[in-house]
């Protein structure tokens, strides 16, 4: 299982997003691509993908965080 967590914030625009995405097997041996987003404080949207193997999963999750990075969002640190 591997996860994404992404934030935007631009004061000045009044804007606070957040972009999640998640990989992990469900039940039937597949792979679920799980993504969130929407403004920080909201439960937001979230759609998800399926993928026969973690190989693919795990090159769409890089995919769309490499152009989530590409258009402002960066890494949150871990609070933990």
């Amino acid at each position: 299982m591997s996860q994404s967590y992404l934030e935007k914030r631009i004061p000045a625009k009044n804007l606070a997003r957040y972009y999640r995405l998640e990989a992990t097997p469900n039940l039937f041996g597949e792979w679920s691509l799980i993504r969130a987003w929407g403004r920080i404080g909201t439960s937001g949207q979230s759609r998800i993908a399926w993928f026969a193997t973690e190989a693919e999963a795990m090159a769409a999750l890089t995919a769309i965080e490499a152009a989530k990075r590409r258009r402002g969002y960066w890494k949150e640190p871990c609070s933990s």
